[in-house]
Order: structure tokens, then C-alpha cells, then sequence
């Protein structure tokens, strides 16, 4: 019977092993496929980049609604349980973001009445001679059908229940596996968590890459009819089913732990022991074991609540621990800003599709990241750095990447050439646009609609915002074969003696592709670098903390940086990005929509500057963090030296009095007698 006991409590620990393992795949899985959705989401709903840094946020403001609780409480209720109904939660939040896909009915994107051409004829008189007005009969219609209520609320809310099912996770997990394995194994394992952790945030991006190519109404549309392609800033892919197949992921990840007991005994304990204790404890009367155990945690409360402010005070009277949260919340507002936003700046500047943006960052900058961690861990354990060492590590790493961060802000592509809205296009000084209605003498006969955005590459180079007010006349083809001619504005330009177009925009200039690569090489060499300095900060934060305020430090550090960094950047970084738009999209039911076009310099140098202003903050912090750590250290090695220097005289002079009167800065008198 003891080795079957054995047997199964072993067996129970490595099943919680395997299952808290993959349930860290899971939810990084599930966390970074939301990341690479929001390009997608933003577009489908029509949205400003603003509202959707609030819908990331959403997932921190769970997060943080109920940590407190499941802090205090879960420790003393039945852990695994606890880990499993926070998955099933995150599973249900995925399927509710997913949800809206179900209701809102078919994605019309923006598209000009030039496209629907008639049965069994080659060529159609397009669109300058098209009624207008028979599309805005159909828009009127379409909206009438339309759901009156945003449902983007649904990703919001969806999005806030992730964040509420994960917060169990780490705090209960950890301390459950603390608690059953030795101490010398607990390394070990929690790196073999963190590993398979890793591979999470790849499969993830790698899963939107892939789903970012698929047609948001695959299996519903004759994809033949569908005029645009993934490349285009209309292009919506099937967001919502990652979103499926993620949820189930986490859905499954939370079988394992509802057959878990509540606590398992110490690796290496012998069963004789449990027993004897629980034989003692059974002999005692119920009244005996509830009553003295009552008092103890009311008094352990009471002192523990009494203690709190106090313990507060301490803890940020520390100045290193201080300026180590400041510099975290700096470092962390940068860091979700960039993360957030830069397959759209990739695609915007760059002239990349949203799926290669995605794609490379999952199979690039992650691994560069995690292969950073590593090398950091592997300094620190190689070299024994203390303190002071991995201060310098951290903050060398800190000033290597905020240097490459730096070169990337020079590393830029021309704007897109686009008729009336790109300033490159007064090199064609034959044709005016008034910047406002895109309209000129080239196109004023069509009677052209402005709100739409459908745009046309012309055999000039030149991109014109729809077919209409590229003055065409004709048409041949169909779906994404359509092309157009007689095209007066591109005849009154000059700049070309085929005056034809075909849809979409114009690719970039061809420098445009190597300097894209060169941006993506000091992009993943600055994440590694970068990430070199993520373990010595952690170590720096742990050994400056006094032992019996390492948990309120830690705990504090966790609401403070994700309150402070996880919310706001999404939020004021999309603000501010949206203020670089050139052209918004406009919604079948009016209003404004997503933007369909930036001003790529403005973009770059409003992404880039605030997050390279924001590194340079933290560098800051940084440096004066480095000078006090290494003061506080000459102040204690000169205090251990005085300490020496005291006990040799007292053991020279055989019982004579030595005093010995040291006046070191920031110390103040110090008398050794």
C-alpha cells in the first residue's frame, strides 16, 4: 500500500507538472494570437487605433479587477481546482470574442459600383457613366439591416474575461509546485515551465500569420467576386476562428486539474510521517483543533494587517527598489507600445503585407527574445555576478538596445505615392488636387464619391484612391483580374502612354525591401539584446528588497507595472498614431471608420520617437540606479572594513579602549569603540 501511495502522489506531481506547463502554452498561445488579431479586429469593426488600445488593455484591467482576492483566498482553497476554473473561464472569454463573427452578418469592405459588371459582357462602361446614386440607395439599405449596437463590445468583454480566467494561474501554480517539490528541484522545473512556455507566443503569431491570409467569410462568399487581396488595407482575415481553436486549447489545458488532489506532500517525505501526524491530529477534539487554530490566524491577521502600512513605508523608503519600479514602468510602457502596434507599422512604412509583418516577428524577434532571457541567466550563473554585476549587465543591455532602437528611426521608405493625398505627387505639376474632395479637372465630370476608398495602381507608379476619380472610363475583367482604361487623369499627367490601371496599391520603390531588411536585422538584434537584460533586473530587484518584504515588493511591483504599463500604452499610443492618417475608411451607416492610409514619416517618427524617448527615460533611471547601488555598496564595504579594523585594535591593545571616529558621506558619524 506505501509504494502504491508513493506511486500515485508521484505520479500526481508530474501530471501538475506536464498540465501547469501546458497551460502556460495555452495562455501565452491565446495571448499572443490577440496581438496579432488587432490589425484585423480594427478593421473589421472600423475603429481608431485609440479604441483598440483600449480593447487590448481590457485584458489587464481583468487581470488586475480580481488579483487581490485570488491572492489572499486561493491559498486556501483547493488550488488546482482554482487553476482549472480560471481556464474554463479564459476558454469562454475566447469564444465570446470570437462570438460577434456569428451576429454582424457578411464583411463589406469599401468598394466603388465600377466593380459589379454585367453578365456575359467583356467590357463595361466604368464607372465615370455609372448612377451613383443606386449605391447609395443600396448603403441605405444595408445600414437599415444593420446591427445598431457596436459589437466590438463583445471583443472588449471577451477579451476582460481572458484576463480575469489567468490571473489564478501563476500565483497558485507556482506556489503549488513549490510546495511539493524539493528545493533543489524547483529550478528545474520551473524552467522546464517557462521553456515550453516560450513556444506559446510563436505558435500564436505564426497561427494569425496563417489565418490573416484566409478570408474573413471563407466557406460563405464566392471568393471569386472578392476584388481585393491580403496585401490591402481593407483586407479583413479570419480572425475569429483563431480565436476558436485557441479557446479550445485553453479549454483543454483544464481537464487535468479538476482530478488533482488539494495538496500533495514534500518529495522525499516519508509516508510514515504524514500518518503520524494525521493520527495525532485525529485524537484531538474538534473543538481542541479549530479553536487554537482560530486564534492564531485572527492574531496572525490582525498583526499582518497592523503591519501593512508600516511595511509599505519601508518598502518604498528604499530608494533602489524605487527607482527599479520607475524604471520597469518605463521600460514596460515602451515595450507594449512597440509590441502592440508594430505589425501596422511594419505594413504602413514599409509596405508589407499584415500577414509577413506577423509571421516574422513570431519566427524572429521571439526567439531572439527567449534566446536572451537564456543568455542573461547563463552570465549571471557563469560569471557569479552579485548586485553590482548584474546592474551592469542590466543596464549595458538597456543602453544596446535603446543605441539600435535609435538607428531604426533612420531607416525609412518614401511615402506611398498617392494621388492628392501623398506630397510626392506634386512632381506632377500637370495635374491639382484639392486635398480635401481628391477632386481635379481630370475626374470633375465623373461626379465621384470620396468617402470610398478603392484604390488603383496606374502604369505610372502612381496610386489613385478608386477607379472614379482616376477619371476611367472602361473596364475589363473580372473579381481581381479587373482592369481599368481610359483613364483620364493618368492622360493629363503625361507620365505614361498606357492610361490604364489595376486594383490595389502600387508596390514600393525596390530600396524599399532592403531597407526593410535592415530594419528587421536591428530589430532582432535589439530584442536579444534587450532581453539579455531581463534576468540580471529581476536579480537586482530581488537582492535589494529586505527577505521579509520580498513578497509585498514583488506584489506591488506586479500591480504597479501592470496598472501604470499595461493599460495606458495601448491607449495613447493609438491616439497619437491615428493623428498621422491621411484617408479614414468610411462605415456603410456613415461615420468614420478605420484608417486606410498613414502618413508613413509621420507614423515612424511618432512610433519610433515616443518609444525611443521612452528608453531613453528608463536608461536614465537606469544610470542613477546603477550610481546608488554602487554607492550602497561602497557604504557597506566600508562599514564591514571599519567593523575589522575594530575588532583587530581591540584584540592589539588587550582590553585598552580604541575609538576610531569615521566620517564617510551619507553615513554619518560612525563611532567604533
Amino acid at each position: 500500500c506505501k509504494s502504491l501511495v508513493k506511486a500515485f502522489v508521484k505520479c500526481c506531481g508530474y501530471l501538475f507538472l506536464a498540465s501547469l506547463a501546458f497551460v502556460y502554452f495555452a495562455k501565452a498561445f491565446a495571448g499572443a494570437y490577440m496581438k496579432s488579431s488587432i490589425t484585423q479586429i480594427e478593421r473589421r469593426f472600423d475603429i481608431p487605433s485609440s479604441l483598440i488600445g483600449v480593447i487590448d488593455g481590457s485584458f489587464e484591467m481583468g487581470n488586475l479587477l480580481i488579483i487581490a482576492f485570488v491572492s489572499y483566498f486561493g491559498a486556501k482553497l483547493h488550488r488546482p481546482r482554482l487553476i482549472g476554473i480560471g481556464c474554463l473561464i479564459m476558454a469562454v472569454g475566447s469564444f465570446l470574442v470570437a462570438l460577434p463573427h456569428f451576429f454582424q452578418g457578411l464583411y463589406k469592405y469599401e468598394t466603388s459600383v465600377s466593380h459589379k459588371a454585367a453578365v456575359n459582357s467583356t467590357e463595361t462602361i466604368l464607372p465615370c457613366l455609372s448612377n451613383h446614386s443606386m449605391t447609395d440607395a443600396d448603403d441605405t439599405l444595408d445600414c437599415e439591416k444593420a446591427a445598431g449596437s457596436p459589437m466590438w463590445i463583445y471583443v472588449f468583454l471577451g477579451n476582460m474575461l481572458r484576463g480575469i480566467g489567468e490571473t489564478p494561474v501563476m500565483p497558485l501554480g507556482i506556489s503549488y509546485l513549490d510546495d511539493f517539490s524539493r528545493e533543489e528541484n524547483t529550478p528545474f522545473y520551473l524552467a522546464c515551465i517557462h521553456t515550453v512556455g516560450i513556444l506559446g507566443p510563436m505558435f500564436g503569431f505564426m497561427l494569425g500569420s496563417f489565418l490573416s491570409k484566409i478570408y474573413v467569410d471563407t466557406g460563405f462568399v464566392n471568393l471569386d467576386t472578392i476584388t481585393i487581396t491580403y496585401k490591402d488595407s481593407r483586407w479583413v482575415g479570419a480572425w475569429w476562428l483563431g480565436f476558436i481553436v485557441t479557446g479550445t486549447v485553453v479549454l483543454l489545458s483544464s481537464i487535468p486539474f479538476f482530478f488533482l488532489p488539494k495538496s500533495l506532500p514534500k518529495q522525499g517525505q516519508e509516508q510514515e510521517e504524514i500518518q503520524s501526524k494525521s493520527t495525532e491530529l485525529a485524537t484531538k477534539t474538534e473543538q481542541e483543533q479549530f479553536l487554537p487554530e482560530e486564534t492564531q490566524e485572527k492574531v496572525k491577521f490582525q498583526e499582518m494587517a497592523k503591519d501593512f502600512i508600516p511595511s509599505l513605508k519601508r518598502l518604498f523608503r528604499n530608494r533602489i527598489y524605487s527607482l527599479i519600479i520607475l524604471a520597469s514602468l518605463v521600460i514596460v510602457n515602451g515595450f507594449i507600445g512597440l509590441i502592440t502596434f508594430k505589425p501596422k507599422y511594419i505594413e504602413q512604412v514599409y509596405g508589407q503585407s499584415a500577414t509577413k509583418a506577423i509571421f516574422l516577428i513570431g519566427i524572429l524577434n521571439l526567439p531572439a527574445v527567449a534566446l536572451g532571457f537564456i543568455t542573461g541567466g547563463f552570465l549571471l550563473k557563469r560569471f557569479k555576478l552579485g548586485i553590482v554585476g548584474a546592474a551592469r549587465v542590466a543596464i549595458s543591455a538597456s543602453l544596446g538596445s535603446f543605441c539600435l532602437l535609435a538607428v531604426q528611426i533612420f531607416v525609412q521608405c518614401e511615402n506611398a505615392e498617392v494621388a492628392g493625398l501623398s506630397m510626392s505627387y506634386q512632381r506632377v505639376p500637370q495635374v491639382s488636387y484639392n486635398p480635401q474632395t481628391l477632386l481635379s479637372q481630370c475626374n470633375g465630370h465623373c461626379f465621384c464619391s470620396v468617402k470610398h476608398w478603392d484604390p488603383v495602381c496606374a502604369y505610372n507608379g502612381m496610386t489613385y484612391a478608386s477607379p472614379c476619380l482616376a477619371g476611367c472610363q472602361t473596364s475589363t475583367g473580372m473579381g481581381k483580374e479587373m482592369v481599368f482604361h481610359n483613364c483620364t487623369c493618368i492622360n493629363e499627367a503625361g507620365l505614361a502612354a498606357n492610361a490604364s490601371a489595376v486594383l490595389g496599391q502600387c508596390p514600393r520603390k525596390d530600396d524599399c525591401d532592403i531597407k526593410f531588411k535592415i530594419y528587421m536585422a536591428l530589430s532582432v538584434i535589439g530584442s536579444y539584446i534587450s532581453a539579455c537584460g531581463g534576468t540580471p533586473g529581476y536579480i537586482v530587484l530581488l537582492r535589494s528588497i529586505q527577505p521579509d518584504l520580498k513578497s509585498l515588493a514583488l506584489g506591488m511591483q506586479t500591480l504597479i507595472v501592470r496598472t501604470l504599463g499595461g493599460i495606458p500604452p495601448p491607449i495613447y499610443f493609438g491616439a497619437l498614431i491615428d493623428r498621422t492618417c491621411l484617408k479614414w475608411g468610411t462605415k456603410h451607416c456613415g461615420g468614420r471608420g478605420a484608417c486606410r492610409l498613414y502618413n508613413a514619416n509621420a507614423f515612424r517618427l511618432t512610433y519610433l520617437g515616443m518609444i525611443t524617448g521612452l528608453y531613453f527615460l528608463a536608461n536614465t533611471v537606469w544610470g542613477y540606479l546603477y550610481y546608488s547601488i554602487v554607492k550602497r555598496q561602497k557604504k557597506i564595504a566600508l562599514k564591514n572594513q571599519s567593523k575589522e579594523n575594530g575588532q583587530e585594535s581591540n584584540a592589539v591593545t588587550n582590553g585598552h579602549a580604541n575609538i576610531n571616529i569615521a566620517d564617510i558621506d551619507d553615513m554619518g558619524t560612525e563611532c567604533t569603540i
